[in-house]
Formats: structure tokens, C-alpha cells, sequence
């Protein structure tokens, strides 16, 4: 993974400096809290409902054992002895105190972390694919481009100040894994027929109050200009993007009213004036940045490990945990592993301070030193030996971090909801933790096979409520919290956005409802047939029947 020269150092250290200066000003009453609002944001500091909440950046979602152990050391010294894993490969501590947080800084930077740039209406953190440079369907390592982008928009000071606060994506395999059409941009890398390397570039992409999908402006730009077309996009909407409403500053808005044509045009205007400049990337660039991810040092293995499958074939719980939490790896006798975040009980993305610990010496013994994040709030160990799989269950399954359950039902994303973020309408984790304990019977979610449950708590869609295949939303009624569910939504190539199903429910009632779905799915599918599938060809009208119709519900239902 990418690390830090001088110069980046310096910047950071005195990015430290200059935030604490920042608090102690305003922790003496020099700074007002409007003064010290737009500074502590940009910093990735927010006031929630019952503490302050400190999030922090984790570039491309990759972290060097040195940075998980970090964590989970500010976890135990700042914070209540955990850490929450977003959707967007964050770190989020829930507990720290205002007074604490410059020195968390400090301890981050001599890791090389920060927390620069995860809020405020400035460019976040850059996401990518978890698997990249690992995965068998990848045309392009998306890994140094993420780096070179991570660099453009850190401290920019074009754009530290935009309409509204701005994502980028980067794909390159064959599956999107990144969910790039929900993105303000989303970077499709691919080669044309000549070999080269360019992108494919989708806009205004987005979910929470107004979910709209991505347009695509360009069918492939050269690798050459993916900071001068991204600098481009950003400065038609730095110039036009709505700054009187927050609920329409998002480019997705501006994108919907000018059209993908006309945005399409004023983009490629702008591109001319800085198409050949000096964000032109070189090959020499690309290479310093590229060798930071070379290869690392694989053995010469062979495709299959005789111990690892009689290990398999021997032990039932080992081979459920291998069919659901190991991934395919390009290099023969490699394969990869996810470590679940979704043990029920748990709220989902949650992680303690001895389990990041212990992500950290399975890394190290296991997998080159390095961990990854995913989008679906799992950990990945990219690298691990077929041969070592069976030592890395053992130890997974001793830190309960290895259920079993990857791309299953119980493997929910959430967001934190209203028992922690002050924006929220409803509560998630405890719709989480209902559903997970309904379904907690590993034999019967195998029979039901792959679903993906995204419950958000407001409209903020920070769970992408919208792409599940069921999603569940927070509303507040009256003072009160309900639940408005949605079917059929799709992350990956295939990208699509739920509809609602009717009205909304009462918490109590969630588990009830999504039985009734799985019911319906159930008595509806084909062999083979995913949740998906079954109502992409039969509609929602079955779904809705079942569960408004179903008397064993004792419904208490308010409209949405």
C-alpha cells in the first residue's frame, strides 16, 4: 500500500498543529461555535446526539496492520473500546471527548491517517474495489489511481468549499463491487481495443432525499486526464451547483436540470482549457505511484492445497465458513477472506479493540501486512494461503469474526441511526439486530441464499437503503419512529433502486415483515432463483399482498 514521503508527512504533522491551535481557541471561547463549525467538519469531527463523533479516512478502504492496531488503540484510550466501519471505509468513534480529539489526530498521523476531508462540502474519502489487484475479473489495478486521485483532492483548495459534499468511485473489474452509479462520480476503468488504459466516466449519481443513478458523459477518457476531466466536472459544478438550498446542492441536481447533454458539454468546455496543463499525468507519475502497490512476494504454489481441502471436506463448520467467506484469488494456491462485522447481537460494521487486534496479527502473519474494508462493512484479508485457511478460521472463529453468513441475510448494512447520529429519524441497529435473531439459523438462511437487507435511519440513505434488495428507511410520525421498506432495489453492474412497497410499519413489526417477504420468496421462486430474481419476474404486487393482507401482523400503520 501506498506510503507517505516527506512531503506528505510534513503536511499532515502540520495539519495536527494547526487543528489544535483551532480547538484550544475555541475551547477558550476565541472561536465561536459557528467559527469552529466548518474547521472541526473538515476535520471529520461532528456533535451527535449524546458525544462527539470523530470519523476518520481510510483511503480505498486498505490499512497496514501499524493503522488497525492504531485504532484500536484510540478505541481503548479515547472512545468506549470500538470502532463503527462505514460504508464508505470510514472509521468512526462515537465516544471522544472534544479536548481528545487533537491528540487522536496526532496519534493517527504517526501512522499516516487522518480524518481530513471526511466531512464538510469538499471532496471525501475515495472508495474503491476491496479486491483490486487481487481478483480474477480485474482489467485495470484501480489501487494507484485511487492514490493519485486521493492526492488531487486532499487539502485542494479549489474545492475545499463546495455546493455540497462530493464522492468518487473507482471500478475496474468486470463486477462493479463499488456501486460506482450511486456516486457524484464514478470512474469505470477499463482498456480499449489498443490495450490502453481510460475510463469510463458516470455523473451525478446519488441516493438520500432524491436517489437518482449516474449519467454517463464519456465513454473513455485517457489515463492521461483523470485529474484534468475530474477537475473539469468539478468546476462546472463549483460554478453552478445550487448553494441557496442544501437539499438541492448535490450535483445530481444540477445534472437532472441541465441534462446529460448539456452538462456533458459545458464539461468538455472546461476541458479544453486544461486538458493538456500541468494535471496532465505522466508515465513517470503513474509509475511512482504503482510501484507503492506491486505484487508482493507469492510463492510459486499450486492451484490446489491437498491439506486445506481435506481440512474442508472433514470439518462442516470450516467448509460453510469457506463457501461464504472465502473469494476466489488470481494467483494460484491465494485465496481471499472476509471476516465478518455482522455476528448477531452486534451492531452491524461494529468492531472491538482486541478484534482489530487481532485483524492486525492475522495480517501480519497471513496476508502481507495488510487488511481491507468493504463496503459492506466486512474486513478482507486480500492474500492468504489455501494452505492457511483452516489457522485463519480458528483464530477468526475464536474473535467471533468468522460467521459464516457473507452475502446472506444477516449480513445487513446499517448505519448507527438515532441511537447515535442526531440527524436520524429512527433507530437501526435494534431493526438490525430483530431481523438478525429471526434469521439466526444458519441451515435456513443457506435455503433462502443471497439477499442484501441496507436499513438507513433517515433519508441521508447513509445505509443505501435504496439499493438493497430490501431496504428499510427510518421516518418520523408524529414523534414516533416507523419503518418504509422497499424491494428490489440492486447494487453492482445492474445497478437499481427500490420501490416502496406501501406504508410504513411500526419497529416491532419489522421482523414480521420481512419473514412475510422471505415467505413470498419462498413460495414464488424457481430452483436457484435469488430474492432478486424472484421479484424482478413476478413484481411487487405478491410481496405487498402477502405482507398488508397477512392477519398474524397486528398492524399499526401510519402513512409514510
Amino acid at each position: 500500500m501506498y506510503r507517505y514521503d516527506n512531503y506528505d508527512q510534513r503536511l499532515l504533522d502540520e495539519r495536527v498543529a494547526q487543528f489544535r491551535n483551532q480547538m484550544d481557541r475555541h475551547l477558550a471561547g476565541e472561536l465561536s461555535e459557528d467559527e469552529f463549525r466548518p474547521l472541526r467538519l473538515q476535520n471529520g469531527l461532528y456533535i451527535q446526539r449524546h458525544a462527539p463523533m470523530y470519523r476518520i479516512s481510510v483511503p480505498y478502504g486498505h490499512l497496514a496492520s501499524r493503522q488497525l492496531r492504531k485504532l484500536a488503540y484510540l478505541a481503548r484510550t479515547y472512545d468506549r473500546g470500538y470502532a463503527h466501519f462505514t460504508t464508505r471505509t470510514n472509521v468512526q468513534f462515537n465516544w471522544p471527548k472534544l479536548e481528545d480529539v487533537p491528540d487522536m489526530l496526532a496519534e493517527l498521523a504517526s501512522v499516516q491517517m487522518h480524518s481530513n476531508q471526511t466531512s464538510g462540502n469538499d471532496i471525501r474519502n475515495i472508495t474503491a474495489d476491496p479486491y483490486a489487484g487481487v481478483a480474477g475479473d480485474e482489467i485495470v489495478d484501480t489501487r494507484p489511481w485511487a492514490e493519485i486521485l486521493r492526492q488531487w483532492a486532499t487539502y485542494n483548495p479549489e474545492f475545499a468549499y463546495l455546493p455540497r459534499k462530493f464522492k468518487i468511485a473507482l471500478n475496474g473489474a468486470l463486477e462493479d463491487r463499488v456501486v460506482v452509479q450511486v456516486y457524484d462520480i464514478g470512474l469505470d476503468f477499463t482498456k480499449n481495443e489498443a490495450g490502453e488504459i481510460g475510463f469510463r466516466v458516470l455523473v451525478g449519481g446519488g441516493l438520500g432525499r432524491t436517489p437518482i443513478l449516474g449519467v454517463e458523459i464519456a465513454s473513455f477518457i485517457p489515463w492521461q486526464h483523470l485529474i484534468t476531466y475530474c477537475e473539469s466536472i468539478l468546476r462546472v459544478y463549483n460554478r453552478h451547483g445550487r448553494r441557496d438550498n442544501i437539499w438541492k446542492a448535490r450535483i445530481k441536481i444540477l445534472v437532472k436540470a441541465l441534462g446529460a447533454d448539456e452538462f456533458r458539454r459545458q464539461v468538455e468546455e472546461e476541458w479544453a482549457l486544461v486538458k493538456d496543463g500541468p494535471n496532465t499525468l505522466t508515465a513517470e507519475e503513474v509509475e511512482r505511484i504503482a510501484t507503492h502497490f506491486d505484487d508482493p512476494d507469492y510463492a510459486d504454489l499450486p492451484e490446489r492445497d491437498a491439506t486445506f481441502e481435506a481440512q474442508r471436506d472433514s470439518s462442516k463448520p470450516f467448509a460453510a465458513w469457506v463457501r461464504r467467506n472465502v473469494r476466489e484469488h488470481k494467483r494460484p494456491g491465494y485465496a481471499s477472506v472476509v471476516l465478518s462485522l455482522k455476528r448477531t447481537g452486534v451492531p452491524p460494521g461494529d468492531i472491538t479493540a482486541d478484534q482489530m487486534d487481532t485483524v492486525a496479527d492475522l495480517a501480519d502473519r497471513y496476508s502481507f501486512g495488510e487488511a481491507r474494508m468493504t463496503h459492506e462493512q466486512n474486513v478482507v484479508l486480500a492474500d492468504v494461503r489455501k494452505s492457511d485457511l483452516y489457522a485463519v478460521w480458528q483464530i477468526a472463529r475464536e474473535a467471533k469474526l468468522a460467521t459464516p453468513n457473507i452475502g446472506l441475510l444477516t449480513d445487513i448494512i446499517a448505519c448507527p441511526g438515532g441511537d447515535f447520529c442526531s440527524l436520524a429519524n429512527a433507530r437501526s441497529i435494534p431493526i438490525a439486530e430483530g431481523i438478525q435473531r429471526r434469521f439466526d439459523d444458519l441451515d435456513y438462511l443457506y435455503d433462502i441464499g443471497e439477499i442484501e437487507i441496507n436499513i438507513s435511519g433517515c433519508m441521508n440513505a447513509c445505509g443505501h437503503h435504496h439499493v438493497g434488495h430490501i431496504g428499510v428507511l427510518g421516518v418520523d410520525k408524529n414523534g414516533e419512529e416507523w419503518y418504509q421498506v422497499t424491494i428490489g432495489g440492486m447494487q453492482g453492474n445492474e445497478t437499481a433502486l427500490g420501490k416502496v412497497i406501501g406504508r410504513a410499519f411500526a419497529a416491532a413489526e419489522m421482523p414480521d415483515v420481512v419473514s412475510e417477504l422471505i415467505a413470498t420468496y419462498l413460495d414464488n421462486r424457481f430452483a436457484d432463483e435469488r430474492f432478486i430474481d424472484t421479484v424482478q419476474r413476478i413484481g411487487l404486487e405478491p410481496f405487498k399482498a402477502r405482507v398488508y393482507g397477512d392477519q398474524h401482523i397486528e398492524r399499526k400503520v401510519a402513512n409514510a
